[in-house]
């Protein structure tokens, strides 16, 4: 059984990019480590960060529309 200190989370950041919490490791196509600090990680979705697939907050000037179409889940168990 898991802790809810090894649970990864992903949140979807309004306009802005997704916040991974939890243990994770971050590798490029080839299964190589990136370089990321302990902690929480930023993920890129506008595509224009020159640190990707870290944000770097381009976003905000490239007036990023991330709004959610998914149909979200019921959270109830």
């Amino acid at each position: 059984m898991s802790s809810a200190d090894d649970e990864v989370v992903i949140k979807v950041r309004a306009d802005g990019p997704y916040k991974v919490t939890g243990p994770v490791r971050l590798v490029d196509a080839e299964g190589r480590p990136f370089a990321v600090a302990t902690g929480d990680v930023v993920l890129c979705r506008c595509g224009a960060s020159a640190t990707r697939p870290l944000c770097d907050g381009t976003h905000r000037r490239v007036g990023f529309d991330g709004t959610c179409t998914v149909p979200l889940a019921d959270d109830g168990a």
